[in-house]
């Protein structure tokens, strides 16, 4: 009788970890939006003349986190720092 229950006992610590990871709130996504393309911004953009123009990836990924869609924005712009060998905070 004290097994089943044990087992049920453990099966349910061992699956509620996983259950009870809260998600990032939308404010807590614009900000790591905006971390991101601040770090961006500050080391990978480009500005002198002849340069090219802006880094089209990174408007995109602007536009995304505006609109309201920050995880294709906050992988883009990881994606981004990642690319130009920029170090930045992993979250």
């Amino acid at each position: 009788m004290m097994r089943p229950a044990l087992s049920l006992l453990l099966a349910t610590f061992v699956v509620l970890p996983g259950s009870l990871r809260a998600q990032q709130t939308n404010e807590q996504l614009a900000a790591r939006c905006a971390e991101l393309g601040a770090i961006f911004d500050r080391y990978g953009g480009r500005r002198s003349e002849g340069s090219g123009g802006p880094d089209m990836t990174r408007l995109g990924a602007g536009i995304d986190c505006q609109k309201g869609r920050y995880q294709q924005g906050i992988k883009a712009l990881e994606d981004l720092l990642d690319r130009k060998r920029i170090p930045y905070p992993k979250g």
